[in-house]
């Protein structure tokens, strides 16, 4: 696997945002990701009872061992991160400060590269901003759920993606 699948930037823009495999040493900065990124872009999700320490230990220990996961870098930054396992893109999450960017975008790509047969996810019908940006890259409706089968006892979609 190649350390370096994507490259957005110039020399007046800065350095060049990379998105490599994630790494143990990544792990507190995933967690933090995650945490920052659902109490900023999901006001709606119950307030997080897990500890920052938790999050990491589950990245640590289920994320990166099980998923093929992915960061989005520049230079030391991490910035974001996403995460498939099996056809299910099971993670996609960004710093809230670097949001509309491409990013995600990229951050996709790699998933789509890493399955290139298909993706499924799942995004909670409450969050119009994912979902928008799943549908501008081709994901459609596939089923509903109602909230039964998440955590967070809220509502959900199920997208995929086939490539033409």
């Amino acid at each position: 696997m190649p350390d370096d699948f994507r490259a957005a930037g110039s020399p007046t823009t800065g350095p060049a945002i990379r998105v490599r495999p994630a790494e143990t040493a990544d792990a507190e900065a995933i967690a933090a990701i995650h945490q920052a990124s659902r109490r900023a872009t999901m006001p709606y999700l119950p307030p997080q009872r897990r500890t920052h320490e938790e999050v990491a230990r589950w990245v640590r220990e289920i994320v990166l061992m099980e998923c093929h996961t992915v960061v989005a870098v520049r230079g030391p930054e991490v910035l974001g991160y996403a995460a498939v396992r099996g056809e299910l893109l099971d993670q996609l999450y960004l710093r809230p400060d670097v949001r509309r960017q491409g990013i995600g975008s990229l951050l996709l790509a790699e998933a789509r590269r890493y399955r290139p047969g298909g993706l499924t996810l799942h995004v909670f019908q409450l969050n119009d901003a994912a979902r928008a940006f799943y549908e501008h890259h081709g994901f459609t409706v596939i089923a509903t759920g109602d909230g039964s089968t998440n955590m967070e006892n809220l509502p959900e979609l199920t997208l995929g993606w086939v490539p033409a």
